[in-house]
């Protein structure tokens, strides 16, 4: 994947292909694995558990539940994709955001990985709305990281490189996610979805370089903004 970025810094004028400037190395990627931690080492000592950590009572007040968002309870969008059941799903996701987070930040910059994480997770939120149990809870970064395969997927698709290993992945994946009973497939589709639609969004600009800011900011809300809508009716419908 190294040729990705390599890619991405031989725009002229300092600019990738996103439009961001050289901005060295990853700073996003490894303050989201410090807070994931943090955040599971809480409920671990919580819960007086490592592997029981989901009966902490902050996992019980921050897991994606659709009846308590309906209810009112919104925060839990955002707090579910920080919240993970015991060691293994958390080095997982964690193990995904290093590798694909990485690329994806460097060659997207900062600002724009920000909007790319946080418009994922507002899509993998969304489907969870729509698609699951309304009672049932849901917790991980799962969503956020899918949405970083499909923007993987839509930079190499951009920048002309061969893409058959990440289809691989999200392939792979996707099975697994359909067929491993209690794995939200419809966080993860969610935020693959979201985050392929936002990338392309940040790399099809669809104007000229001056106004590319400018596409790529309203792209940017008018996805954020479906995704709460749709979290909106989904919680409308319970």
């Amino acid at each position: 994947m190294d040729c990705l970025a390599g890619s991405a810094r031989a725009v002229p004028r300092w600019r990738n292909v996103a439009g961001a400037s050289r901005t060295g190395k990853p700073v996003i990627v490894p303050g989201l694995i410090v807070a994931n931690v943090a955040v599971f080492v809480l409920t671990v000592v919580t819960a007086g558990s490592l592997n029981r950590n989901f009966a902490s009572p902050w996992f019980a007040e921050g897991a994606l539940v659709p009846a308590l968002v309906a209810n009112g309870e919104y925060w839990r969008i955002v707090t579910s994709g920080f919240l993970h059941v015991g060691p293994l799903h958390l080095a997982f996701n964690m193990f995904a955001l290093w590798i694909i987070g990485r690329e994806v930040e460097t060659v997207l910059g900062r600002a724009r990985f920000v909007a790319v994480y946080g418009v994922s997770l507002l899509g993998g939120a969304a489907a969870v709305m729509l698609l699951s149990n309304p009672l049932g809870p849901t917790a991980g970064a799962s969503g956020a990281v899918f949405g970083l395969m499909g923007a993987l997927f839509v930079l190499l698709r951009r920048l002309k490189l061969p893409a058959g290993q990440v289809i691989g992945v999200i392939a792979l994946n996707v099975v697994i996610s359909f067929t491993i009973p209690q794995i939200s497939w419809q966080g993860h589709l969610g935020g693959l979805v979201f985050g392929a639609a936002v990338t392309a969004a940040l790399v099809y600009p669809g104007a000229v370089a001056q106004n590319r800011r400018r596409v790529q900011i309203v792209a940017i809300s008018g996805l954020a903004l479906l995704g709460l809508l749709l979290i909106g009716a989904g919680a409308a419908f319970l």
